[in-house]
């Protein structure tokens, strides 16, 4: 084929200059906004190495080490609600300001905490930015990603969320020589400094600034991660959407008495739930206490939960590759499927006698789990509460939906150490395994699929498949 000539030539530098700036202002975004990611692993997963030293400094009973654990998820799930209203009234980006504010103080706090009761509610205050975080950092890059590309740059969020928690896992190995839990938990302040400086140097969403009749900026961010031609279609598809549900003259909370939004809430909540009561987070929190249960010393429980971290990030690396090519909904189904084996089994050997075999054995059970668990289920989850909810009521929507995550994922970690007490390991796993299968039979029935349509698009999709009557021209 003979090389192209005239005009068609000229545009190909010109297109590969403007594919390749589109790309460095992606991966910027990406690598500031999913900070916020990596702080909400590295919070949530620092506890498991930190908990054993606790215990012998505060005189921990079972109960105490579920309080400590939980206060950060029950600020979670208040801060979650606060990110969702925050981030609709002052925009995406100053919200995850103020989320990074919050990290930076509530680390120092629990670093410096002298008794149980500062200890707590210091938690419960890191649990504010975590929740809020956890909401809008997915929601800002659901809303600056190109269509193609935003099954894997949300999902990038995952990543660094089982990247923050590898991370802890490994600073947590690396100094429990010394018991310096102290600063297994103070050193989350360094990422939170680096959140809050990089992002003064981001743009808030293309819909957020539609959403409050700034449309120049909206064009202008539009104009760094799309090709040019495709701005001015791409502006009044947002502006579109945003004026019918404008013409509604209802506020967020009425919107959600609509009967095919509410709907599409509720599947919202039942997937967040579904992440968390098939055990995920058992496992992040207590690692260490499982395996020191089948007869391993404590250091070398706190050592063998990296293993579980390198393979939450290797497992999150695939289904970053495979969410945009087989679907949210195949991710979901496999996975739920893959755990609710690993958990029988999982459950199953805790009926062996404590041997050093017994120890390995659990920890490949574990880690297989966490394999199917983190490259299937959370990154499917996390991806389509991002995705699922219209513009009007994205924030609200997707805080409601994240609160109870973090309720559900608060019962967990509470009542995880008395059951480990009351009924033994071996039993509560088979609890996990059995919510696995209600939880596959849930989304069998009611996930959605929302691969490779832009976000406007997909409303009008789920408006439809909900029995709605569509939406006006």
């Amino acid at each position: 084929m003979a090389a192209p000539t005239g005009p068609m030539a000229s545009a190909g530098p010109r297109e590969g200059a403007r594919d390749r700036h589109a790309r460095r202002f992606i991966v910027g975004i990406a690598a500031v906004a999913a900070l916020g990611g990596a702080l909400f692993g590295y919070d949530t997963g620092v506890i498991s190495g930190a908990l054993p030293f606790m215990e012998g400094h505060f005189g921990l009973t079972s109960l105490g080490e579920g309080i400590i654990t939980s206060a950060l998820l029950i600020g979670a799930a208040f801060g979650s609600l606060i990110g969702g209203r925050m981030s609709d009234a002052l925009g995406r980006r100053n919200s995850l300001l103020w989320a990074g504010a919050v990290f930076i103080g509530g680390a120092l706090a629990v670093a410096l905490a002298p008794d149980v009761p500062f200890m707590t509610v210091a938690r419960f205050v890191l649990g504010l930015a975590v929740g809020s975080a956890s909401v809008i950092t997915p929601l800002y890059l659901s809303e600056v990603a190109p269509p193609h590309i935003r099954g894997r740059l949300v999902s990038f969020n995952s990543l660094m969320i089982v990247s923050g928690q590898l991370l802890a896992y490994l600073i947590n190995a690396f100094l429990a020589q010394w018991a310096a839990w102290r600063w297994m938990l103070g050193l989350a302040a360094l990422p939170a400094v680096a959140l809050f400086i990089g992002l003064f140097f981001l743009p808030d969403t293309p819909r957020w600034y539609i959403s409050k009749g700034r449309q120049d900026e909206a064009a202008r961010v539009l104009r760094r991660t799309l090709p040019a031609e495709e701005v001015p279609a791409e502006l009044a598809r947002i502006d579109h959407a945003r004026s019918l549900e404008a013409d509604s003259r209802r506020g967020g909370r009425q919107q959600l008495r609509t009967p095919w939004i509410r709907r599409l809430l509720l599947v919202g909540i039942g997937l967040a739930a579904v992440q968390q009561i098939t055990g995920v987070n058992a496992v992040v929190y207590f690692a260490p206490k499982i395996l020191a249960s089948t007869g391993l010393g404590t250091g070398a429980s706190i050592t063998a939960t990296i293993a579980i971290g390198v393979i939450s990030v290797l497992a999150t690396a695939l289904g970053m590759s495979l969410i945009d090519r087989v679907g949210r909904r195949p991710l979901l189904l496999t996975g739920l499927a893959g755990m609710t084996v690993s958990l029988a089994l999982l459950g199953a050997s805790f009926h062996l006698p404590h041997s050093p075999g017994v120890s390995i054995l659990v920890l490949g059970l574990m880690v297989l789990y966490m394999a199917f668990m983190q490259g299937t289920l959370n990154t499917g989850v996390w991806l389509l509460l991002a995705e699922m909810f219209p513009l009007k009521v994205r924030g609200l929507a997707m805080g409601a939906a994240v609160f109870v995550m973090w309720l559900v994922n608060f019962g967990v970690a509470l009542v995880f150490p008395l059951l480990l007490d009351a009924v033994g390991a071996g039993t509560t796993f088979w609890f996990f395994g059995a919510m696995c299968v209600l939880s596959l039979v849930f989304c069998k029935r009611y996930a959605p699929e929302t691969k490779g349509l832009a976000l406007e698009d997909l409303e009008d999709e789920l408006r439809k498949a909900a029995g709605a009557a569509p939406a006006a021209a």
